[in-house]
């Protein structure tokens, strides 16, 4: 009997200890993963892996801003770029809930001196949401790159009311639109009657605790956020605003927030916070117009990109880029895990969150 029982309970003993051992190895794998890509005197970025109310993994690589020295943390904040539309996309969902719009309001309703009335009443908000409007980006940056280096949301919108033609018509396939989250933002502000910056800091950073996030109105911030940058000849060149074209155009991605802060987002998207479980729901699921046309499957909730792990659960993401800032918001809900990385320079983003998925499936962290 007690031959039979050492093995057991050697068995057990190693069960027991199994899981400091594998968070200890998940962890080095993480670490392997980002520590090549950064060195301390550089631009970095903060990376985050959570599960539940379990942070697996959070580091913070380099410095936030080369002039002052000062170090990257989990606080620190950086433009989010893109992952600022889904926010938008909130602000125009609160108003869709409580009856002040519709989704499929023809954006006539709300920018009546559109060139091509035609064209303006076939193209609906929903249209703008999830990138299927077929309204061609006309915006003359490269030739006139000064005047867009401080032009703001409705001086980013103002060339796409002239077109007189789409590149297809609405519905029916995915083109990405920057300009349309310009147009939904401007919305916001004239549905709401306030500036649509403070109507999502009432709205949702104040109920989802995120008291230092903040939202690009012209040449803001300059100081206590992170700068970012891009490698030129061997030299970190600045490149944000004042150096980048249309980086004021804010609504298609003009929040800061940091890796702290957007941990209260997730959380108050779980809990409901600023906004019906019911409509964080909707907006996690895949949109398939009528008319679509598209040779591959659509692949966009409302404004979020919704994919899949290997064991079926959804993933809901959207990346974030904007002169030198590079970043990605990760979130797969059924298993209550949260990926961020925010970096101030740029970094193999794909190739990381590839790894990084692997690493969570290896170690069961999906299971």
């Amino acid at each position: 009997m007690r031959q039979l029982l050492l093995p057991v309970l050697i068995i057990l003993l190693l069960a027991y200890c199994s899981p400091k051992e594998k968070a200890s190895t998940f962890s080095s794998e993480i670490e392997n993963i980002f520590a090549s890509q950064f060195n301390a005197d550089e631009p970095g970025a903060c990376v985050l892996i959570r599960k539940g109310d379990s942070t697996l993994f959070l580091k913070s690589y380099g410095l936030a801003d080369l002039d002052t020295k000062e170090p990257i943390t989990s606080g620190t904040l950086f433009n989010l770029g893109s992952i600022s539309k889904p926010i938008v996309a909130y602000g125009i969902l609160m108003l869709r809930d409580e009856g002040k719009l519709s989704l499929d309001d023809p954006i006539i309703k709300y920018f009546p001196d559109f060139k091509n009335k035609q064209i303006a009443e076939a193209v609906t908000i929903r249209h703008l949401l999830t990138h299927t409007s077929g309204l061609p980006d006309v915006r003359k940056i490269t030739e006139d790159s000064v005047f867009y280096l401080t032009a703001k949301d409705a001086e980013n919108w103002a060339p796409i009311m002239q077109v007189d033609s789409l590149a297809f018509n609405p519905g029916e396939q995915f083109e990405y639109s920057n300009p349309a989250f310009n147009a939904l933002a401007l919305i916001i502000e004239q549905v709401s009657e306030t500036k649509w910056q403070k109507f999502i800091e009432e709205r949702i950073f104040k109920p989802a605790g995120m008291t230092t996030s903040t939202i690009t109105d012209g040449p803001h911030p300059e100081t206590g956020v992170s700068h970012c940058y891009i490698k030129v000849n061997g030299q970190w060149l600045e490149k944000d605003y004042g150096e980048e074209p249309t980086f004021a155009a804010a609504g298609n991605g003009g929040v800061w927030s940091s890796v702290d802060e957007l941990i209260r987002y997730e959380l108050a998207m779980r809990n409901a916070s600023f906004i019906s479980h019911r409509t964080i729901s909707e907006s996690y699921e895949v949109i398939k117009p009528e008319n679509w046309k598209a040779d591959y499957e659509p692949f966009i909730g409302l404004s979020w990109f919704i994919n899949t792990t290997k064991g079926g659960d959804k993933i809901v993401a959207h990346t974030g880029s904007q002169g030198g800032f590079f970043c990605h918001f990760v979130s797969v809900p059924a298993k209550e895990i949260l990926y961020v990385v925010l970096a101030n320079r740029y970094y193999d983003g794909e190739g990381s969150y590839e790894q990084v998925f692997s690493a969570l499936e290896k170690y069961g962290v999906l299971d």
